[in-house]
């Protein structure tokens, strides 16, 4: 039996070797019955075409207890605080015993740093630049019906922000175990290379917040 590895979240990377999903309302018009036909004669698919829309707070089509490895790279801030412990108890159930979960989210802890530091420092721009680090709030009014629809269906924005204290704790309230940071390239699992990109670990020169855990 060929072993089976789940990201949820891909984006546009989307390895063969791996079932990739995600959640995108474009890639839900690209994949569906009606739409689909109009994106693929007009060349304008974005999603590649192994990607299956899937959203982890609701289940994904894969079987309890199959998977060896999942990967989550910038996801979960995306979710609804609510959400996330659904997504993590679902996400446990995917791994058989001993599977690896690796995920990724952009770290609180160093942007309050930096906010912390601005502030005390005098820049008046301290509030605004942690803020827009964060991803969170609304510069700008929506206006025309694409930005509209962008706002109201899109999912770019950060919902809620997490340090390593709160995700730690979150894994193993959701049953993982051997939770540790981590970084690019150490799983031990050459799968896990196909789908870890430099420049998500890190943003302005500072390490995200990457954890690796495994399922008992």
């Amino acid at each position: 039996m060929s072993n089976v590895y789940v990201q949820y979240g891909c984006g546009l990377s989307a390895p063969a070797q791996w079932l990739n999903f995600d959640a995108s309302p474009r890639l839900r018009l690209e994949s569906s019955s009606v739409f689909g036909g109009l994106f693929k004669l007009s060349g304008k698919r974005l999603f590649p075409v192994n990607v299956r829309y899937g959203d982890i707070a609701l289940g994904l089509p894969v079987n309890d207890g199959s998977a060896d490895g999942v990967y989550a790279s910038h996801v979960l801030e995306h979710l609804p605080r609510s959400a996330v412990p659904i997504a993590l108890e679902n996400t446990f159930r995917l791994l058989r015993k001993g599977g690896v979960f690796r995920m990724i989210v952009p770290d609180l802890a160093w942007r309050a740093k930096k906010y912390v530091l601005e502030r005390e420092g005098g820049l008046a721009s301290a509030a605004d630049s942690f803020i827009a680090d964060c991803m969170i709030g609304q510069r700008d009014s929506a206006t025309g019906l694409v930005a509209r629809l962008r706002a109201a269906y899109g999912n770019s924005e950060h919902k809620w922000m997490y340090d390593e204290l709160v995700m730690k704790a979150l894994l193993a309230e959701a049953g993982f175990k051997e939770v540790r940071v981590c970084t690019m390239g150490d799983s031990g699992d050459q799968m896990f290379d196909l789908v870890e990109r430099a420049d998500r670990f890190t943003d302005q020169g500072k390490s995200e917040l990457a954890l690796h855990a495994i399922r008992p």
